[in-house]
C-alpha cells in the first residue's frame, strides 16, 4: 500500500479543492426541488465548477473495464446506491437523491463530497435512512486521529447502522485522495477495531458510507455504472473528505451551507482548526 502523505503545500491544495467541492453543493441546493431533473442538476453543477476555475473529475472518467462516465456529477435516486447517471426524468415529491461532486483544481488537486437531498415531503423511513446515514458518517469521522486504525472507522459505522436494522454496502468504500481521484488507502465502512492501516498526520481520504434500508446486496445496471439495491429498497450516502492532523482531524469539505453537525460530535475544535 502506497499512501501519499501531504505536506503543507499539499494540504493547502486539498483545502482549496475541497472548499470548492462543498461550495458547488451549496450553490445547487436551492434548485433541488420537485420537478428538477438530475440532468439539470448536472448542468448547474458544471456551471458552478467553472465559476470557481475547476472542472469535474467524473465526466469522461474511465477506469479499466468501464465505459466513460457521462456526467459532471453522480445523481443517485431512491434505490440507486451510487454512480447514478444524470437523466431527464423529473424528481418528484418523496424522492431522495444523492449528489456526488468531485472537482479538480487548476493545480491538480481533487475535492470530493456528497449530500443527500429529500425532495418535498418524504416518508418517515426515507428521512430516517438519510439521518442515520449522516450520523454514521460522522461517527466514522470521529474515530480519525493519529494512531487510530482504519478498522476503527469501519467498525463505528457498521455497529451503529446494523444496530438500527439497516445494512452497509460492502462493495464500495471511501478512498485516499489528493492529486489523484483515487489513492490508497481504501476506507471500508465495516470492520474490526484496531485493524487496518494506522492513521498518521497528512493522510487525506473520504468517508462515504452507503447504507440500505433493506439487504446490503447490490447489482450493476446495463449502463455499466449505475449500482442499485438488489431488493429495490432505498439507499443513502453522505461523504466528506478528511485530513488527519497532529491532534485529530479536519473535515476539508465543510462550508457555510453544509448540513448541521450532529450534537454528539466532539472533534469540531479539530475540524475547524
Amino acid at each position: 500500500m502506497s499512501i501519499t502523505i501531504k505536506d503543507e503545500a499539499g494540504i493547502a491544495g486539498m483545502r482549496e479543492a475541497c472548499r470548492i467541492a462543498s461550495q458547488v453543493l451549496d450553490d445547487i441546493t436551492p434548485h433541488i426541488q420537485p420537478g428538477i431533473t438530475t440532468l439539470e442538476i448536472d448542468r448547474l453543477s458544471a456551471e458552478s465548477m467553472a465559476k470557481y476555475g475547476t472542472r469535474s473529475a467524473t465526466v469522461g472518467y474511465q477506469p479499466p473495464g468501464y465505459p466513460p462516465y457521462p456526467g459532471h456529477v453522480c445523481t443517485s435516486v431512491n434505490q440507486v446506491v451510487c454512480h447514478g447517471i444524470p437523466a431527464d426524468k423529473p424528481l418528484k415529491k418523496g424522492d431522495i437523491v444523492n449528489v456526488d461532486v468531485t472537482v479538480v483544481t487548476a493545480d491538480g488537486w481533487y475535492g470530493d463530497n456528497s449530500r443527500m437531498f429529500e425532495i418535498g415531503e418524504c416518508s418517515i423511513a426515507a428521512r430516517r435512512l438519510c439521518a442515520l446515514t449522516y450520523e454514521s458518517m460522522w461517527l466514522g469521522i470521529e474515530q480519525v486521529r493519529p494512531g487510530a486504525r482504519l478498522g476503527d472507522i469501519g467498525h463505528a459505522i457498521q455497529k451503529f447502522i446494523e444496530g438500527h436494522g439497516l445494512s452497509v454496502v460492502r462493495e464500495f468504500c471511501g478512498h485516499g485522495i489528493g492529486q489523484k481521484f483515487h489513492e490508497d488507502p481504501q476506507v471500508l465502512h465495516y470492520g474490526k477495531p484496531g485493524t487496518g492501516e494506522e492513521l498518521v498526520p497528512g493522510m487525506t481520504f473520504t468517508i462515504e458510507p452507503m447504507i440500505n434500508i433493506g439487504r446490503r446486496d447490490i447489482k450493476e445496471m446495463p449502463d455499466g455504472w449505475t449500482i442499485v439495491t438488489k431488493d429495490r429498497s432505498l439507499s443513502a450516502q453522505w461523504e466528506h473528505t478528511v485530513l488527519v492532523t497532529p491532534t485529530g482531524y479536519e473535515v476539508l469539505t465543510l462550508s457555510a451551507g453544509s448540513p448541521a453537525i450532529p450534537e454528539f460530535v466532539k472533534g469540531m475544535a479539530r475540524a475547524a482548526a
